[in-house]
């Protein structure tokens, strides 16, 4: 019976079906494995409780953020077979699973069980469960589809906003001692698994021959980069496109994930010498700022990107952002609201970039199997899950130990993150469209799968 739910065969939407009903499903995995941006929120209780360095409490989100790029890249062509209520599912067990895992790790005082269920079964349930929709949400948009997808990975940004005020609540009112972490912790995996199967129940794929009433397929004017043909799995990591795009997520995923992943207690070290620190409270309340704005400009930068390009849009994210480090790092603690504005703006060109990543593909490779060429690119998240909080928190714990306070403890690694932006702004201005020789045979493109 569970079987025969899950199967594609029995997600075939009617004819009368709405595709706006998909965004909500997409919303509802999206918004809750889009908790792992809210990990900051659980490294001081942690650090406190078990004795442990910044470093040391960001490896279950580390190692989460690898297990989610492992787990799209191999998963993403199973995910395009199995379609997108199977990897709703499978995403639904493995990140409560994890929750579940981690509240008996911290019970016990044994954190390498948060390591291994939050990073490693967690993991696997961030990874299938952020490409599940991407490509059904193509699908259904395809006269808009950065749009479209920037609705759902909107969700995975604005997770912490409802994430790390909810979790820090929890901690103030469990207690931030080892039981009330894994109280935390379990309330968090109950209550997900029942959010997430909101998307398993509503998720629909068009039929083969559905089309958006009006719309016929059309290369925008001036959009070079555009094509109508399509390029498989296989095919596309050949390609010097392929790997331009993975040096650009790259760059542009580690300067925002490395102060998103430490950024309750960075604002709190920032300023804590100056006349207007900042509680506990206010840092959880930046951390959720962040978010929102991490979500707000997945769904605006990247739909803008249906009007100016993908490249365009690329180069304000990585030029900007740039820039933006470049004033947080000569300003150090002398303005709040400037750090504040600035961080913001570079967590919305971060989570932009994640959400503008589909389309680029689209554009560049077809419809084809580009769910499992989404998924291959994300191997660059595990690499900037990893170099990203590595690079701030191991320069930040060296400072400390230095003697060093304030900006100082992170002045270094902003300068480091300037210098990637600007690589991958290179590596953008070398995308050029993928050659013939890459395409599919035109008799294989009316088998694309739905």
């Amino acid at each position: 019976m569970t079987v025969t739910f899950l199967d594609r065969s029995r997600t075939v939407a009617p004819a009368d079906w709405s595709r706006w009903l998909i965004p909500p499903a997409a919303l509802s995995v999206h918004l809750a494995i889009g908790q792992a941006y809210a990990w900051s929120v659980f490294k001081p209780p942690l650090e406190k409780a078990l004795g442990l360095s910044g470093t040391q409490s960001a490896l279950p989100f580390q190692l989460g953020i690898v297990m989610l790029g492992l787990s799209a890249a191999f998963g993403g062509t199973l995910v395009e077979r199995k379609g997108p209520r199977w990897a709703m599912f499978v995403s639904m067990t493995c990140f409560s699973t994890g929750f579940l895992v981690s509240a008996l790790g911290a019970a016990t005082s044994q954190y390498w069980l948060v390591v291994v269920g939050y990073g490693l079964i967690g993991g696997v349930g961030l990874g299938i469960g952020y490409i599940s929709p991407v490509s059904t949400l193509m699908k259904w948009f395809p006269d808009r589809p950065g749009m479209a997808t920037g609705i759902a990975i909107m969700g995975f940004g604005g997770g912490a906003l409802i994430a790390s005020p909810w979790s820090s609540q929890m901690l103030q009112s469990f207690g931030a001692s080892t039981g009330g972490i894994a109280s935390a912790f379990l309330v968090h995996g109950i209550v997900y698994a029942v959010f997430m199967s909101l998307g398993v129940l509503l998720i629909r794929v068009p039929a083969p021959d559905w089309r958006p009433r009006g719309w016929t397929a059309t290369t925008p004017a001036g959009r070079s980069l555009v094509t109508a043909a399509n390029v498989s799995a296989a095919n596309a990591i050949k390609t010097p496109q392929f790997w331009c795009l993975w040096v650009v997520l790259v760059c542009n995923v580690t300067a925002g994930i490395g102060i998103l992943e430490k950024a309750a207690p960075m604002i709190g070290d920032f300023f804590r010498q100056t006349s207007t620190p900042v509680g506990t409270a206010a840092a959880a309340g930046f951390v959720a700022l962040l978010s929102l704005t991490n979500m707000l400009g997945r769904f605006a930068w990247s739909s803008t990107s249906d009007i100016v390009g993908r490249k365009n849009i690329y180069r304000l994210y990585l030029g900007a952002g740039a820039l933006l480090y470049l004033l947080i790092a000569v300003a150090g603690n002398s303005s709040k609201l400037l750090f504040i504005l600035s961080a913001m703006l570079i967590l919305s060109f971060y989570g932009a970039g994640f959400a503008t990543a589909p389309a680029y593909l689209k554009d560049l490779f077809g419809t084809f199997e580009v769910g499992a060429i989404h998924g291959r690119l994300l191997t660059a998240w595990s690499v900037a899950g990893v170099l990203g909080p590595l690079i701030v928190n191991a320069i930040a714990d060296s400072q400390k130990h230095a003697g060093k306070q304030g900006p100082d403890l992170y002045t270094t690694s902003f300068y480091i993150m300037i210098v990637l932006l600007v690589v991958g702004f290179v590596a953008n201005e070398l995308v050029r469209p993928v050659k013939e020789r890459y395409h599919e045979p035109v008799a294989e493109r009316g088998k694309e799968t739905v």
